[in-house]
């Protein structure tokens, strides 16, 4: 019970951090769209979007299931990858946000799109953060 609890509030300190250091801009807008063509339109008709952080929101709202949440993964480039996972090493994206299943296709697919280096990397502190295997 000690181990979900330090659990929960290390995901809960990582999801304040991130929601108070990061508001979508730029490449990571460009990402978004290439994740999830549909916000598109929100985009342009001037709604804005409040995600404080990629992975999440697209996991959660807009993948129907874990092969739907890959496809969309494969759509980013090598370069798109690398930079969320900068983004994920300086706290302002929230891996630790997603499922684990979800994790892990993420990391599978930097595996394959990145490096195998870059994904044991992540994978490591993934399970050091949650406890969870991947």
């Amino acid at each position: 019970m000690k181990r979900i609890n330090q659990i929960d509030h290390f995901i809960m300190e990582a999801l304040s951090r991130s929601i108070a250091m990061r508001k979508l801009k730029g490449k990571d807008l460009e990402i978004l769209k290439k994740l999830v063509p549909e916000v598109e339109e929100k985009l342009r008709s001037g709604s804005g979007i409040e995600y404080h952080s990629i992975l999440p929101p697209v996991s959660m709202h807009y993948a129907v299931d874990e092969e739907d949440f890959e496809e969309r993964l494969k759509r980013l480039s090598g370069e798109d990858l690398t930079y969320l996972v900068d983004r994920i090493l300086d706290e302002s994206e929230c891996l630790l946000c997603i499922s684990t299943e979800y994790a892990k296709i993420f990391v599978n697919v930097l595996a394959e799109k990145v490096s195998k280096e870059t994904a044991e990397r992540i994978k490591e502190m993934y399970v050091s953060a949650t406890g969870y295997k991947l």
